[in-house]
């Protein structure tokens, strides 16, 4: 017997759809298949425009609302027909959306789905729009991945901590005795990818190359741990509501050699990683998955930063580091469905536990 569900995330990187189809019959979950689908560029451009002030923004965000949904059901079929699975044997999708606007401090946050038209375009359940039930109850709706986390990769005699690095990163503590805990820790790699395309004309850095040939600006790097944010405690969460082209540009970067900022944007990434790591009382292991763990200099710069501790990615317990997000979105959804919390209280600040998700039935 097989418990079919599957996860979609389309992340802060805003390159594509990450589909995962994830078994839940045994605990905690395999992964079954997964199907990255990349967005068009004029789908990039729109989403990444409404993470700003501009016109007509209602209608804007509405329509962008259904071309994501499209997208989102295609990635369906498209992981579907490759896993030879029909659709029928899909318990529901979880989709966690596009997310434009985080501003838990004024009690909001927007992530774009026509939830209605996947269902009816996928022929399955699906559950969205995770984040605002935590923030009703007075939480930051970030980051939600701890708890699929703690069922994942929990050990019970080492003290771990999970390093999500997207565009932006977050970190969950996973330590025997104590309560799960977790936050946005800034940028992953967001400004990496800004100033790659900005320099260069790439999406991104593969591998880290370029800025592994740049050195680190001491005082540039200074100045950016000097955010506020960094000195926060958790609770906390961010996006590209703080972190952006504007709040580079505040550091004046072409004062400097472009491959010298981007090694320093690495070890930006790095620090603030390390140093949440640190502060929220260290760890034995640190296990990275998302986009940065497929980053090889950002990869060495964060072990240096944690001298003890082990540093690799979530492949050295079996889960493909690409596919973690995806796959805690399908078992939300699940979570969702059965009546459970999804949300660590501890991690988001809200008033307590809460079921997380609405649900559009088939």
């Amino acid at each position: 017997m097989t418990e079919l569900f599957i996860g979609l995330m389309s992340g802060t990187s805003l390159d594509g759809v990450d589909a995962a189809l994830v078994d839940f019959s045994r605990a905690p979950g395999r992964l079954v298949a997964s199907r990255f689908a990349p967005f068009p560029e004029p789908v990039r451009a729109e989403a990444l425009a409404l993470n700003a002030p501009g016109p007509d923004e209602l209608a804007r965000a509405a329509l962008l609302a259904n071309t994501l949904s499209e997208r989102y059901a295609e990635a369906v079929r498209e992981l579907l027909a490759a896993a030879g699975v029909d659709c029928a044997e899909i318990l529901a999708i979880g989709c966690h959306g596009q997310t434009v606007r985080h501003r838990p401090d004024l009690g909001y946050t927007v992530q774009l789905v026509n939830g209605a038209l996947l269902a009816e375009l996928a022929e399955r359940p699906v559950v969205c729009d995770f984040r605002n039930r935590d923030v009703a109850a007075g939480g930051q709706g970030a980051p939600l991945v701890p708890a699929f986390h703690a069922a994942c990769f929990a050990a019970a005699e080492r003290r771990r901590a999970v390093a999500n690095v997207g565009g932006i990163a977050n970190i969950t503590r996973l330590c025997p005795g104590e309560p799960v805990r977790g936050f946005d820790t800034g940028p992953g790699n967001v400004l990496l990818d800004l100033w790659a395309a900005r320099c260069r004309g790439e999406p991104f850095d593969r591998d880290g190359v370029w800025a592994a040939s740049g050195r680190i600006v001491d005082e540039l790097l200074r100045a950016m741990l000097a955010e506020p944010y960094f000195g926060l405690p958790p609770p906390k969460s961010t996006g590209r509501d703080l972190f952006n082209a504007a709040w580079l540009a505040q550091f004046a970067p072409a004062r400097h050699a472009p491959a010298d900022v981007q090694a320093t944007l690495a070890a930006l990434t790095a620090t603030s990683i390390a140093e949440a790591v640190e502060q929220s009382g260290g760890a034995e292991e640190l296990f990275v998955c998302g986009g940065g763990a497929s980053n090889a200099h950002l990869m060495r710069t964060l072990a240096a930063a944690l001298p003890g501790a082990r540093v690799t990615s979530t492949a050295a317990l079996g889960v493909d580091p690409d596919w973690v997000e995806a796959m805690a979105f399908a078992w939300l959804a699940r979570e969702a469905l059965a009546g459970r919390p999804g949300n660590v209280p501890e991690v988001t600040g809200a008033q307590g536990l809460r079921v997380l998700g609405a649900v559009y039935p088939a």
